[in-house]
């Protein structure tokens, strides 16, 4: 008979502990992660009502002091869930440093701060983006897949969108310069600022319509950079699609690393891409 030391012993108990809690938090697939995940989303929706109620002044006057406790009860309630997200982890930097860990981060800090700056709760509507969870727990695998492309087409196409946005940065300001010059501060152009300003608006079409140019030199100018708007908008949307029709796609599951917390493996993987940990 194999007798274990009581260190073992306690080790052993851990490890399921945490595996059993990683189950329950992290994935989708069993019953029990599946109810946690619902009773999870249903509280960030009520939470986040509670906060849109609140800045309605008729209701903070008559319900305010039962709207503070009910946000107050969520946040300690995210506050726990986050604490056990990250104890149920090997990695819990991982999962901190992660685009879920940092919502759920951002999702309790506010009302903390409150205290110190009174009003800094009602950034807690962030908390809405924890309701993307649902993909998961709906098993919609091709949503993230999508995502999933979504993601790398953007990476990949980001230096040319830097590049474009410094070409379109430097457009607006040598057009933001003539209407000041051609305009004039009698006519709302008052500083190059606020040329650029104009040109920004104007050829992202907006077209508030606080300042307008009157000269006919000036509305020439604005002719061509309404129709030079058009072409603009286009630019970043064929970028992103050409990356995108190089991307193949392919099939992901829902499991998550029961060490770095990362999700988005192939079907048939057995250990984490991003550390190396069995899954």
């Amino acid at each position: 008979m194999k007798f274990q030391r009581p260190g073992q012993e306690k080790a052993q108990i851990q490890a399921r502990w945490r595996q059993r809690l990683h189950e329950i938090i992290f994935e989708a697939e069993t019953p029990a992660g599946k109810a946690f995940d619902v009773w999870l989303i249903i509280c960030i929706m009520i939470s986040v009502g509670v906060v849109l109620l609140e800045s309605i002044y008729e209701v903070r006057l008559l319900y305010g002091n039962i709207l503070i406790g009910l946000e107050w009860f969520f946040t300690i309630l995210f506050t726990v869930e986050y604490l056990l997200r990250l104890i149920s982890i090997g990695r819990p930097m991982s999962y901190a440093t992660s685009f879920y860990g940092t919502v759920d981060f951002l999702a309790i800090v506010p009302t903390y701060i409150s205290i110190l700056i009174p009003g800094a709760q009602v950034l807690t509507v962030i908390r809405s983006l924890r309701i993307l969870r649902v993909f998961r727990i709906l098993k919609l695998v091709s949503y993230i897949s999508e995502a999933s492309q979504l993601a790398s087409a953007l990476r990949a196409s980001r230096r040319k969108i830097t590049v474009f946005l410094y070409f379109v940065s430097t457009l607006v300001i040598i057009i933001g310069s003539l209407m000041y010059v051609i305009e004039g501060a009698e006519n709302g152009f008052s500083s190059i600022p606020q040329g650029i300003y104009w040109a920004i608006v104007t050829l992202t079409t907006v077209g508030y319509g606080d300042i307008a140019p009157a000269t006919g030199f000036g509305k020439a100018l604005a002719s061509l950079v309404m129709i030079l708007g058009y072409g603009i908008i286009a630019v970043p949307t064929g970028i992103v699609t050409s990356e995108l029709n190089r991307i193949e796609a392919r099939a992901v599951n829902t499991i998550s690393c029961p060490s770095c917390a990362a999700e988005g493996h192939d079907t048939n993987a057995t250990y984490c891409k991003f550390c190396g940990a069995k899954l």
